[in-house]
């Protein structure tokens, strides 16, 4: 039955509604794929980088704590402990100025067993992941305690903290809580550290995938390591007939199917640039260079990429430059198989022809 509304005379009626038992099983409807018309390729890629983080005044001196094998907490307007300690009261919002040293004993809150412990975790043996209420503390810690199995955890336990012999300020210089209510004095530091109450750490943040590159980018990056250049050409729409370079599977501005692989040359012209003078971590050429966009002969889309071979000076914007390619034998899957640009001396390409791709 379906109630059924006259929007012109403000009337209902009720209708009945049939179907078969054809229309209640039928399924949903399946999308055929296309197998790719070229192997897809696929690589681990793993992305690292260090984070690098000041401390402050409060939760320094807890990393500096860890690292004479104590632990600090903070204490608020109300008396209430916290570990670790609170750059500013959650309740006033004032910035916390009493600090105070707690126990290395404590008393387990609440508990996760972790049968399988991956890469990265505390310890490489099943632990318990817990929630741990230090002496004198009002809030808890989270850390590990490392016992022989979940049997031997249970919510109120005793336990103190195992210190590693070689110190840095982080957390896991308490390596575990183990079971006991006799606490173990920390040995003397095996690292020296300098005499300083604003702490600096740096921690590794690492991603791995393996990631799986689209048809376009399989059949562009085959290109790239046998010495050709393939963009895409858009078939309708606001790109019909742009060419993008490295190809694009559907056009960025209304998703419209690339129609076309194209084969550009490797000649183009420079349309936008800047020189580099400042040394960086990981700098492979000594400033000063230049990063420029180069937008190729037949394409619509500029890309970036660096011009060598003259003093950084002379680029300039239209300037005409050519690829310079890798020896066959060190090219790569990867815009790496260029090493970089180079001026051909050819007469400069007219601002007009390329102002719309700035």
């Amino acid at each position: 039955m379906r109630l059924v509304i006259n929007t012109r005379t403000c009337s209902t009626r009720r209708v009945s509604i049939s179907t078969t038992s054809a229309d209640r099983g039928a399924s949903s409807p399946v999308a055929t794929v296309p197998e790719p018309e070229t192997t897809v390729l696929t690589a681990p890629l793993t992305n690292t980088f260090g984070y690098t983080r000041s401390l402050g005044p409060v939760l320094s001196q807890f990393a500096l704590g860890l690292r004479d094998g104590r632990i600090v907490g903070s204490r608020g307007p109300d008396g209430r402990v916290a570990v670790p300690p609170v750059e500013f009261d959650p309740t006033t919002g004032s910035l916390s100025t009493e600090l105070v040293d707690v126990a290395a004993t404590g008393t387990v809150t609440t508990w996760s067993w972790n049968p399988e412990p991956v890469a990265a975790q505390p310890l490489d043996t099943a632990f318990a992941w817990a929630l741990i209420r230090l002496d004198g503390a009002d809030t808890a810690l989270l850390h590990v305690v490392s016992v022989d199995g979940p049997e031997q955890m249970s919510t109120g336990m005793r336990v103190h903290a195992v210190w590693r012999a070689a110190r840095t300020g982080r957390i896991d210089d308490i390596a575990y809580f183990a079971a006991g209510d006799a606490p173990v004095a920390a040995a003397p530091n095996e690292i020296e550290h300098p005499d300083d109450e604003h702490v600096v750490i740096t921690t590794p943040i690492t991603t791995s995938i393996v990631h799986s590159a689209t048809a376009e980018e399989s059949w562009y990056l085959e290109g790239l390591r046998n010495g050709k250049l393939y963009g895409s050409r858009i078939g309708t729409g606001v790109d019909a007939g742009r060419v993008y370079f490295p190809p694009r599977q559907v056009s960025p501005s209304d998703g419209a199917v690339a129609v076309e692989r194209v084969e550009l040359p490797d000649t183009g012209i420079v349309t936008t640039f800047c020189i580099v003078n400042v040394p960086f971590q990981g700098q492979r050429i000594a400033p000063p260079y230049v990063a420029a966009y180069v937008l190729l002969d037949g394409s619509d889309i500029p890309f970036l990429h660096l011009i060598l071979d003259c003093p950084a000076d002379e680029v300039r914007m239209g300037m005409r430059v050519q690829a310079v390619w890798a020896p066959e034998e060190e090219r790569e899957l990867s815009m790496g198989s260029i090493s970089h640009f180079r001026p051909t001396g050819e007469p400069d390409a007219e601002y007009e022809t390329y102002r719309e791709f700035l």
